[in-house]
């Protein structure tokens, strides 16, 4: 009897290509079958895993979920089951942004930061600091991608940047001023960025970027999409880089995102998912054919391989330093309500120009109310 999956990941070509086509590989392998199907990035942002858990066997997640999931007890942890070859190619904190409470809930299979997006065609090199990206946000060239939570991405960015990284542990999550400084130079850029900006995800912004007669030549902070990078994925090439830094510094700070495959611990044929999970998290998968179907991959082994590296105009290699350097976002039993709060208050700030004070502190408290503090 044919033992069959159900998987559950995000709607874009990133990922939902690399699973369909690994999927094929593994099924030829071993007989297991495995359907994926896909939500929008917001819901990927913010739906309940213990719902998917209810009904998929496998579930593609992000880091801030696994506090939750931790006391929900819907995800199967993998423990000592991961070979160590998965924690030692990790890319940056991804493998460790999975681990909650000393067990491991997810392992990466996408590694993804905020790094910068910029048309090549139009300049000549990339921004490397935020003069220049002012400068240019100032000639109406610069979008950025303000729809929650990237808003408050954005702004994780700046302090880490400012060299006050959130503290995830808190009682208070930002260092008032850098915080406030922060967000008053997040106001300043989007004062000269055309307000659509405050509606779009990073794939809204960049479909517009990649068509010829945009007028967006440099996007300063957004979570790198490798297919964008790729010759003939869109009209225009995007080209990235490291993110642009204040007074010298390393491209340090960046908010992490990526993506980890999860084993839902309600599901039939656990150990089935798990072996998938397994393999296609490991070297042969993400360098072969995770990579060559579209994924971003989250081993250093992909990262650093030639051919990988080719096909995508070294948007690996370009980025690699941001990405090693970035932060982890807080994790806890409460973070993502705080996530969506949080953003929506920031984004309202913005516009109806309040004090950045006042946003920082309506910010630390809801933070702290997320703690249970």
């Amino acid at each position: 009897m044919t033992i069959r999956l159900k998987g559950m990941t995000w709607d874009h070509p990133r990922g939902y290509d690399p699973l369909a086509a690994c999927s094929a590989q593994w099924q030829a392998r071993t007989g297991v079958e495995i359907a994926w199907d896909r939500r929008s990035l917001q819901d990927f942002e913010s739906f309940p895993v213990d719902e998917l858990a209810r009904n998929y066997d496998l579930i593609v997640i992000d880091h801030p979920h696994v506090g939750q999931v931790t006391r929900e007890g819907c995800l199967r942890p993998f423990d000592d089951a991961a070979p160590a070859s998965i924690e030692r190619g990790s890319v940056g904190a991804s493998y460790a942004s999975y681990r909650w409470q000393g067990r491991v809930w997810a392992l990466p299979i996408d590694a993804a930061t905020q790094v910068l997006a910029w048309r090549q065609d139009r300049l000549g090199a990339a921004p490397r600091t935020w003069d220049e990206v002012m400068t240019l946000a100032k000639a109406g060239r610069v979008a950025l991608p303000m729809r929650p939570p990237h808003s408050l991405m954005c702004l994780y960015t700046l302090t880490a940047q400012l060299g006050a990284p959130g503290a995830v542990e808190g009682p208070e999550l930002f260092e008032r001023d850098t915080a406030s400084r922060a967000c008053d130079y997040l106001r300043e850029l989007t004062s000269h960025i055309d307000p659509r900006c405050f509606d779009e995800d990073p794939i809204a912004v960049y479909e517009r970027m990649a068509q010829p007669d945009a007028r967006i030549d440099c996007v300063p902070l957004v979570y790198g999409y490798v297919n964008y990078a790729w010759a003939g994925f869109r009209p225009v090439r995007i080209a990235f880089g490291d993110m642009p830094v204040f007074d010298g510094g390393a491209p340090a700070g960046s908010a992490l995102g990526g993506t980890g495959i999860a084993v839902s611990a309600r599901g039939a044929h656990q150990d089935e998912a798990l072996a998938f999970a397994l393999w296609v998290a490991d070297e042969a998968a993400q360098r072969g054919p995770f990579a060559s179907a579209g994924g971003q991959p989250g081993h250093a082994a992909a990262w650093e391989d030639d051919a990988v590296n080719a096909a995508s105009g070294d948007f690996y290699r370009a980025t690699r330093a941001t990405l090693d350097g970035a932060w982890v976002r807080p994790r806890h039993d409460g973070y993502m309500a705080f996530q969506a709060a949080a953003s929506q208050r920031l984004n309202l700030g913005l516009r109806a120009e309040d004090r950045a004070s006042a946003i920082v502190d309506d910010l630390n408290r809801l933070f702290r109310e997320s703690l249970g503090a």
